[in-house]
């Protein structure tokens, strides 16, 4: 009847003699699939009505089953509800002495201590193998995007705000000066980071800095696990602004200039029409008729 509980067997399987543990780490992607290695050291075929095998983690001290083969009893529907259908154990493989556990779907809750125990029930229920995989979880964060002010502003404060989301483990969040990749004061920003449905985490920063002539920032979301520095592309420039200087505000100047450019094209042009008209009045008038008969395709025109 115990046979049927196995938390029951787990606990009294838990305090037989242990072996020393192997330990491994293991990174996986959100979304993608991995194997837990556990394999007996030395090349040996194993009776599978022999075995006792359990996979499990630990959640707050309390063990939980991820999957477990027993000989002689079903080995279904003791799994933890957040890895049936998710994990599986190979018997051809276990025959070879490859315990080895596949896990599908990996979410962020899956990084976890995993923990591999076999047993042989002929040897008195003695642990054969014990291995403790730490399973490591990443996603790949968006690429953060810069909403710039909307437009510049002298003697007044810019605020600046990126966003990134469904990445994972927590980001480091920088704002970096582009013209010399120094970063800025981190008391100049202030970062919010959320976990959304999917266990995942989504970033806002926000950066206030000081109106200057010429300003061009950038987000630099990094992901440590994934060895990993997102900064993001140009914004949409301001308007006036040169495209492709986030945040740059050197144009104010260059606007007043091109101002004063269009005023003295104007000028130029009634100075021009007045020159002109001098002209025509000091020169003597040709004959519109001769103009017409050098020109027949003006002959709509009356002469008078």
């Amino acid at each position: 009847m115990w046979l049927r509980r196995p938390g029951v067997l787990l606990l009294l399987l838990g305090a037989l003699q242990a072996t020393d543990t192997q330990e491994q780490e293991v990174k996986a992607l959100v979304g993608s699939s991995v194997e837990l290695r556990c394999v007996f050291p030395e090349r040996h075929t194993f009776d599978l009505n022999d075995l006792y095998v359990y996979w499990q983690i630990s959640v707050v001290g309390q063990p939980k089953t991820v999957t477990y083969y027993l000989s002689g009893n079903s080995s279904t529907g003791q799994e933890d509800d957040r890895y049936r259908d998710r994990a599986r154990l190979s018997p051809e493989s276990m025959q070879r002495g490859d315990f080895s556990l596949h896990l599908y779907n990996i979410t962020p809750y899956d990084e976890q201590k995993f923990n591999c125990l076999v047993f042989r029930k002929s040897l008195e229920l003695k642990k054969i193998l014990d291995v403790e995989v730490t399973l490591h979880v990443a996603a790949n964060y968006s690429m953060p995007v810069v909403s710039a002010p909307s437009g510049p502003s002298e003697d007044r404060e810019l605020t600046f705000t990126c966003t990134s989301v469904n990445g994972y483990p927590r980001p480091n969040v920088y704002w970096i000066n582009k013209t010399d990749n120094s970063v800025l004061d981190g008391g100049l920003q202030n970062h919010t980071v959320s976990v959304n449905a999917q266990g995942l985490y989504d970033v806002v920063s926000v950066l206030r800095v000081p109106w200057a002539p010429s300003i061009n920032v950038g987000c630099c979301i990094e992901n440590v696990l994934l060895h990993q520095n997102l900064t993001n592309r140009p914004a949409e420039p301001i308007p006036g602004t040169e495209p492709g200087n986030t945040g740059s505000h050197r144009d104010v100047h260059r606007r007043d200039h091109g101002a004063v450019l269009s005023a003295v094209a104007v000028l130029l042009v009634l100075v021009l029409g007045a020159v002109g008209c001098v002209c025509r009045s000091r020169c003597p008038r040709a004959d519109p008729c001769r103009w017409r008969a050098a020109r027949p395709e003006r002959a709509l025109f009356d002469c008078v």
